[in-house]
């Protein structure tokens, strides 16, 4: 067992160094694991953080903000929280890797993970993640694919509303089963034929190997700047879910304003928890997150800071 910290992130990702940076610049001691899992690190380039007007790529970011984290004291640990346990005197115990870790809260900011199409093994997507033929986010980067051919892989109602939330950037855009058929109801389909949204059948291959993304359907293939697919995410809450914290019918942590779940000492931030899925949302919940978390453990013990010690004291 280790020393006893004030605060326990987990996640290493916009939202939890954010935690970080704020934890520790309230002279509180934090640690933060980080399973080296953020979405934003396989991010090419963002160009909607402000203040990086050329934008900047998500390993260059999360790089920063790990420095800036440690600068200030916060203890940065590589790694995976196995389970997660209260215990009856209000602290919370975790275990990574053979060792216990114990805290008086924990802030989980450990996110989501998009699912992806199938058939792509590892190095494939991050090379079509690379080059842009291959996207997640209509909101971080329509803007790039302005009057370009896109295809969004997706049915039902998330391939819906994907599909005709790029088409404001795009009026070149097809939408493609991600099985044999779409499930597409009467209605889904008049709309998405209304606004000029081409319905494709299912593709047998992706080949992002030349400069568009080459897929394959029954009648042939068709090139296209870039693929999003529409698939979902599955939300890394089991963590919280283990110590009794409520999540939404999608898994998506609950909270209140100030990023309080409904298990005391336990705070979530960022993707984990239903919003926006952006890098400059999950760092404002990160920052509320740790401003609340520094106001409840005053208030169950005041925090006041030794007098400094000068020269020849």
């Amino acid at each position: 067992m280790t020393g006893i910290a004030d605060c326990l992130v987990i996640g290493g990702g916009p939202a939890g160094l954010t935690a970080a940076i704020y934890l520790a610049r309230f002279h509180l001691a934090v640690r933060v694991f980080d399973a080296g899992l953020s979405r934003a690190l396989s991010i090419p380039l963002t160009r909607n953080h402000a203040g990086y007007p050329g934008g900047i790529a998500g390993s260059d970011l999360v790089g920063r903000m790990r420095q800036q984290a440690a600068l200030y004291g916060a203890s940065l640990l590589q790694g995976t929280i196995e389970t997660l346990e209260k215990h009856a005197e209000g602290h919370f115990i975790a275990l990574a890797h053979g060792a216990a870790w114990e805290a008086r809260t924990v802030l989980l900011a450990t996110g989501v993970v998009n699912r992806r199409p199938r058939g792509l093994d590892d190095q494939t997507h991050a090379r079509a993640l690379a080059t842009g033929q291959l996207r997640y986010c209509p909101i971080c980067d329509g803007y790039e694919v302005t009057d370009k051919q896109v295809a969004v892989l997706g049915t039902g109602e998330r391939g819906l509303r994907e599909a005709l939330f790029l088409r404001s950037f795009t009026a070149s855009l097809s939408l493609i089963a991600p099985d044999d058929v779409h499930d597409l109801t009467s209605s889904q389909r008049a709309e998405l034929e209304e606004a000029g949204v081409e319905i494709l059948g299912a593709c047998s291959t992706m080949d992002f190997t030349g400069p568009k993304a080459v897929l394959t359907f029954a009648d042939g293939s068709r090139a296209f700047d870039a693929v999003y697919p529409a698939l979902g995410s599955d939300i890394r809450s089991e963590l919280a879910r283990g110590v009794g914290a409520r999540t939404s019918e999608e898994g998506c942590l609950t909270v209140d304003a100030h990023q309080r779940t409904n298990v005391p000492g336990l705070y979530a931030a960022g993707d984990v928890v239903l919003g926006l899925d952006q890098i400059s949302h999950a760092m404002g919940e990160g920052g509320v997150a740790a401003t609340t978390i520094r106001n409840d453990l005053a208030r169950l013990s005041p925090l006041r800071r030794a007098a400094a010690r000068g020269p020849g004291n």
